[in-house]
């Protein structure tokens, strides 16, 4: 592998280096490599906290910690029976370059199946009722030819990976929380090695990452760019499943949500999803109809609500961004009274959400 190559995977195994700043400095990686601007320029020039670019310029000046860092990843993979995919390589998921910022690397256990995938999400705490539906819909996607994706939780994702593997040779690709070789959920690696035998365990996390709160949102992405669609079973509201929805609405796929007991919390989600516009489905056969009656091509899917402003620094950022406006970081960091460096951090963290863009010049848009 070369040394670019060997750069890119230890800044995604950087313990100090957040996701977005990952993928971003990924993605400039020729800007910024070598150059002999200021940091504090150079900075908001390729769109991250200068601190988060000086810790990828130290490491980057020092290229035998690169191919150390860069070999354990490898050793690792090795010894779990994985591979490392780049975002520039022939392997790596087309689908997933119709992300705002794909993730620059990915560990794979087996194989990513090709063609039609349809992800189906819900709460960990499905009832049994919930279970059923998800492993009932899987099977009968899985038998159909098409690959079930989805979280490797507990409740809904764990019935939906069961449900495609009960399918002769259905297949199903699992995305992680967390890095490849950790024990999380526990008592799921027996699943995990099926899955992999059938389908593909992926995570974007470094070997060994522990699973915490912020890595699975971006997980969520993933999913949702992974599927031509998603299908909700059970989910509470502000669930991660919502956002995997999200993700796929932002992405122009479709949602699909099963209604439950309007009692019921776990039904308060996918109700509402119908309730704004994703087609309520109640029988395998209307997935597949849609998937293989048009192909490819789905149907442009209703608009939903603003989500709800982030809380913190990047929720008082995109306050004083107006809609249908662009500015540059430091018009907004004057505007919100903030240091640019917290600015470009919150621009960074809005941007994956899909609440602003970053626009040609440098600025950023909503």
């Amino acid at each position: 592998m070369n040394d670019l190559n060997d750069l890119i995977v230890a800044l995604n195994a950087h313990p100090r280096l957040s996701r977005p700043a990952v993928y971003r400095l990924a993605e400039e990686l020729e800007r910024w490599l070598g150059s002999t601007e200021p940091p504090e320029r150079l900075a908001a020039r390729i769109g991250v906290p200068k601190a988060q670019l000086e810790k990828a310029l130290a490491l980057a000046a020092k290229p035998a910690q690169v191919a150390a860092a860069a070999a354990r990843e490898r050793e690792e993979a090795a010894r779990l029976g994985a591979r490392i995919v780049l975002a520039g390589e022939p392997a790596y998921p087309a689908v997933l370059r119709h992300l705002h910022l794909p993730p620059p690397v990915l560990s794979v256990r087996g194989e990513l199946p090709m063609g039609h995938a349809v992800a189906i999400v819900g709460s960990r705490k499905a009832d049994p009722y919930g279970r059923e539906v998800a492993e009932v819909f899987a099977r009968s996607l899985a038998a159909a030819g098409v690959t079930v994706v989805s979280g490797f939780a507990r409740g809904v994702d764990a019935a939906a990976h069961r449900g495609a593997l009960s399918a002769p040779e259905g297949r199903t690709v699992a995305v992680l929380g967390c890095g490849l070789g950790v024990d999380y959920p526990s008592g799921h690696a027996d699943l995990g090695k099926e899955i992999a035998a059938r389908g593909a365990v992926v995570s974007e996390l470094p070997f060994g990452a522990e699973p915490r709160a912020w890595h699975f949102p971006v997980r969520n992405r993933v999913i949702a760019a992974l599927s031509a669609g998603t299908l909700v079973v059970q989910a509470a509201p502000r669930s991660g499943s919502l956002v995997t929805a999200r993700h796929a609405l932002d992405l122009g796929r479709q949602v699909w949500a099963v209604p439950g007991r309007i009692f019921d919390e776990r039904s308060l989600g996918p109700n509402a999803l119908i309730r704004d516009g994703a087609a309520l489905v109640q029988h395998p056969k209307e997935i597949l109809e849609e998937l293989f009656g048009i192909g490819a091509t789905l149907p442009a899917t209703p608009e939903t609500p603003e989500p709800e402003p982030p809380p913190g620094l990047a929720g008082q950022v995109l306050g004083v961004l107006p809609k249908g406006a662009s500015r540059a970081p430091e018009e907004l960091a004057s505007a919100a009274g903030l240091p640019v460096d917290q600015v470009l951090g919150a621009l960074l963290e809005l941007e994956l959400g899909g609440l602003v863009k970053r626009m040609a010049g440098g600025v950023y848009g909503r």
